[in-house]
C-alpha cells in the first residue's frame, strides 16, 4: 500500500481523526437545565470553594493535552504548528485507543522558551496531564523541567520518556535471554539529543553502571570541548572509564549498542568488535543506523527497530497511555523516576516467555496499558516493584 497518498486522502476526506462526543444526552429541556444552565451553576459553585473537586465534576480527572510547538515533528523537522496537528490528532487518538483517556491536540505558534510555558500553563487548569511532544532539543528539556516545577499535574516529555522506558523494558527481556547481569554491562548510546539523553539515564538508574553517550563527535567525556550544557551533565553521569574516540572505538567490548541518531552509523565490522551476544537496538527511523539483515549476519543475539515491518518495533504508543493512566488513577503530581522504571518492568513482564524475535509485546497486545497503569499507581503509593 501507498501510505503516504492513502494517509492524506483519510484525513482529508475526515478533515482529521479525532472529534469530541457527549457523555449526556440533550434532547429536552430538563436535559439541557441539567448539563447547562441553570443546573451547571452548581458544580460551579462547589469548585469555587475547593478546585480540586474539578477532578470529580468535569472532564479534567480523565483528560492529557497533547502539546508541541512543532519544533521537532517526527523526521520531518521544524515544520510549524499548524503542521504538526495531524500528528498531535494521532496521538490524541492514541490516548483514547489504548488508555480510555480523554486528549487534546494543542498546537502552540510559539517557539520562545518563556512564551510556551507560560501558555501551557495558563492552559493547564481543565487537564490532568500534560504530554509534551515534538519538541527541539535542548528547549524540550528546559520546557518540561520548568513546567514540572511550575505545575501541580503530571508533565511528560514522551519523545524522552517515552522511548526511554520501552527501550528499557527490552533491555530487561534481553538481558534474561543473554543471562548478562546489568552490573557487568557496557551499554553505548549513539545519539545525546531528548530521546538519547533519557535512554542513558533509565539505563543508570536501572543499574546498568558503565553507559557511554557518544555523538557526531565521538564519546561524551568530562572536560570535552564543544559540548553544551546539557551535554557537559551527561558526561559528568557516563563513561566512568573516561574512554576516548568515535564509535569505531568505543563500541570495542560493548554488550549494548542503542541507536536514536542517523542511518547507516553502525556498521558488521563493528558489531563484531563487541562481546558475545550482544544486543544491537537500531532505532533511527525510517532507516535505522544497521538493517536487521546486515546486524544477524554480524552476530547480533538480539536485535530492535523502531519499525512495524521488523520483529521487535520499539514503539511510544507501548507506554504512554498507561504511564498517563496510571498517574491520572493516582493523582499523582509527577511522573517520578522511580514511576518510569516501574513502567519499564510492568511492559517487561507483558512477554511471558521472551525470545530474541519477541522481546516487547505487540502494539495491539490486550491489557498493555493496565498493566501499566497498575504498576505507576501502585509506585505513587509507595509499592514501587523491585
Amino acid at each position: 500500500m501507498d501510505y503516504a497518498t492513502a494517509s492524506a486522502k483519510l484525513h482529508q476526506e475526515q478533515q482529521g481523526k479525532i472529534a469530541t462526543a457527549l457523555k449526556v444526552p440533550l434532547e429536552t429541556k430538563e436535559d439541557l437545565s441539567l448539563a447547562y444552565t441553570p443546573g451547571v451553576a452548581q458544580p460551579c459553585k462547589i469548585i469555587a470553594q475547593d478546585k480540586k473537586e474539578a477532578y470529580n465534576y468535569t472532564l479534567k480527572a480523565n483528560t492529557v493535552a497533547v502539546i508541541t510547538d512543532g519544533s521537532a515533528v517526527l523526521g520531518l523537522g521544524n515544520i510549524g504548528p499548524e503542521a504538526s496537528i495531524p500528528v498531535m490528532e494521532g496521538k490524541s487518538a492514541l490516548f483514547k485507543r489504548f488508555a480510555g483517556l480523554n486528549s487534546f491536540p494543542i498546537a502552540i505558534n510559539t517557539q520562545d522558551v518563556e512564551e510556551f510555558i507560560e501558555t501551557v500553563k495558563r492552559i493547564s487548569p481543565v487537564f490532568g496531564g500534560i504530554n509534551l511532544e515534538d519538541i527541539s532539543a535542548p528547549r524540550c528539556f528546559e520546557i518540561e523541567r520548568r513546567l514540572k516545577e511550575e505545575l501541580d499535574i503530571p508533565v511528560f516529555h514522551d519523545d524522552q520518556h517515552g522511548t526511554a522506558i520501552v527501550v528499557l523494558a527490552g533491555i530487561i527481556n534481553s538481558l534474561k535471554l543473554t543471562e548478562k547481569k546489568e552490573e557487568d554491562l557496557k551499554a553505548v548510546v549513539m545519539g545525546s539529543g531528548a530521546a538519547g539523553t533519557a535512554i542513558t539515564k533509565l539505563l543508570l538508574s536501572y543499574g546498568i553502571k558503565n553507559v557511554i553517550s557518544v555523538d557526531r563527535q565521538g564519546a561524551l567525556y568530562q572536560g570535552r570541548e564543544e559540548m553544551n550544557p546539557v551535554k557537559e551533565k551527561l558526561a559528568a553521569l557516563t563513561n566512568p572509564h573516561q574512554e576516548k574516540g568515535m564509535l569505531t572505538d568505543i563500541i570495542k567490548g560493548a554488550d549494548i549498542f542503542i541507536g536514536v541518531s542517523a542511518p547507516n552509523v553502525l556498521t558488521q565490522e563493528m558489531i563484531k568488535t563487541m562481546n558475545e551476544r550482544p544486543i544491537i537496538f537500531a532505532l533511527a527511523n525510517p532507516d535505522p543506523e544497521i538493517t536487521p539483515q546486515d546486524a544477524k549476519e554480524a552476530g547480533a543475539y538480539i536485535i530492535a527497530t523502531g519499525r512495524s515491518d521488523y520483529p521487535n518495533q520499539i514503539n511510544n504508543v507501548l507506554v504512554f497511555p498507561g504511564i498517563f493512566k496510571g498517574a491520572l488513577l493516582a493523582r499523582a503530581r509527577n511522573i517520578t523516576e522511580d514511576m518510569k522504571l516501574a513502567a519499564a518492568k510492568a511492559l517487561a513482564s507483558c512477554v511471558d516467555t521472551p525470545t530474541p524475535e519477541k522481546i516487547i509485546p505487540g502494539v495491539f497486545d490486550t491489557n498493555t496499558a493496565d498493566i501499566i497503569a497498575e504498576a505507576v499507581k501502585a509506585c505513587e503509593a509507595g509499592n514501587c516493584p523491585n
